[in-house]
């Protein structure tokens, strides 16, 4: 079954989690022993509603303020898709776990209040997705129960986010408004008829009618080696296969590749996925390659066709989301993890700090905390790489502390 893997964002009470906790009881997604407890607590809470904003919340510190603090990841599936949401804090002090789980995400859920409408952070939220290159972009207009599901309402915070959209540089991005109540469930899974101006799809329709050829951006395919197959069993004495995660673009039997760093010639003889064979794999299959000829390939080594060769240089310009309570500055040395190469890099310079709000880069010398900024680096080998605009998985890597072995930030290569 296709796994879809979503985002949330939102401010301060916008309703991320009782969205989310709405989506999962209307999909009968909660376990007896879990709406027990909702039901329980609403209760206990005097709410004459069923709050489901505890079906996401963990931390005790969550629960006790009505925030989310860390990322949770939710599971739940439907006749057609299993889902991975990632629900996400909003506010700027935890900037990095908003990165952290829109990373790896295909969709993005931003929710606006009604009555607040567009505000500071829903310009950090939109950066952000901007900057990872997150295709699809659902706006949610929550709480129009409390606007009386006014249309004037959605329409101007609608006006008012197209025009936020038009500072976005990235111009693939799909992005869709739906106006709901999380809290009622009005065009969550159903519609309830409460707004009848509106005949868009509900959240989950949309969800459920998005493509993976829809989701992932076309680019040259990058095969990073994860690790080598060599079983040396009597049946596969003298099989030697190449296994990882195709990115990019899809690759066929019989297509010219080129191994780097050694640049080595070969020509695709199989492609194996567990005990069958295939023709061709489509991007974002986990498989094994077989080449047709002998040759030196370990992990970290990638495999492009020979006619798509990346970037290959040892100085990179790149934007940094900085995660680390320790400052980056120049002259500091990190390991630079890029797909399954390591290679130790030295921070040349920091150039600004970039404003989340697109209102410009302030000149610089260090990253904070939550600050993302421009950033040159010096490596101690040459990389093999793409822009992250060009392609998302080749163009993005994540710096490690060498004395603590923690993620101190990601990048982005320009």
């Amino acid at each position: 079954m296709e796994v879809l893997k979503i985002a949330t964002a939102g401010s301060v009470d916008d309703g991320k989690s009782t969205l989310i906790g709405r989506l999962l009881y209307d999909t009968q997604s909660l376990t007896s022993d879990k709406l027990e407890a909702i039901e329980k607590s609403s209760k206990q809470k005097g709410y004459d509603y069923l709050d489901f904003s505890l079906a996401t919340d963990g931390l005790v510190a969550e629960r006790e303020q009505g925030i989310t603090i860390d990322v949770a990841h939710i599971y739940f599936s439907t006749a057609k898709k299993s889902y991975i949401i990632a629900d996400t804090p909003g506010h700027v002090e935890y900037t990095r776990n908003m990165v952290t789980g829109a990373s790896t995400s295909q969709v993005s859920i931003i929710l606006i209040d009604a009555r607040k409408g567009v505000i500071e952070q829903t310009y950090r939220h939109f950066f952000i997705n901007n900057l990872l290159r997150v295709k699809d972009v659902i706006v949610a207009v929550n709480k129009m129960d409390l606007v009386d599901y006014s249309e004037e309402v959605y329409n101007k915070i609608k006006e008012d986010f197209q025009a936020l959209n038009e500072k976005s540089s990235y111009k693939e991005q799909n992005v869709s408004y739906i106006p709901l109540s999380a809290l009622t469930g009005d065009n969550v899974v159903e519609t309830l008829g409460k707004m009848p101006w509106y005949t868009g799809q509900t959240i989950l329709q949309h969800l459920e009618g998005l493509e993976s050829k829809d989701i992932y951006d076309n680019g040259k395919a990058r095969f990073p080696v994860q690790t080598v197959i060599r079983p040396k069993t009597e049946e596969y004495h003298d099989f030697r296969g190449y296994a990882g995660k195709l990115y990019g673009n899809n690759i066929k039997v019989g297509d010219a590749v080129t191994v780097l760093p050694s640049l080595t010639k070969s020509k695709v003889r199989n492609i194996h996925f567990f005990d069958k064979q295939f023709s061709e794999a489509s991007v974002g299959s986990s498989i094994t390659l077989e080449l047709e000829n002998d040759i030196n390939v370990t992990r970290g080594d990638m495999i492009v066709k020979s006619d798509e060769l990346p970037r290959i240089e040892k100085d990179i310009t790149t934007t940094v989301c900085w995660m680390d309570s320790k400052k980056l500055f120049a002259g500091a040395k990190y390991y630079i993890q890029h797909n399954t190469n390591r290679v130790l890099a030295k921070i040349d310079s920091v150039k600004n700090v970039i404003a989340t709000d697109y209102s410009g880069a302030i000149p610089a010398t260090q990253l904070s905390i939550n600050e993302i900024g421009e950033v040159t680096i010096k490596l101690s080998k040459a990389l093999y790489f793409d822009s992250h605009n060009d392609n998302k998985s080749n163009g993005a890597f994540i710096l490690i502390d060498a004395s603590t072995n923690t993620t101190a930030g990601v990048g982005f290569i320009k």
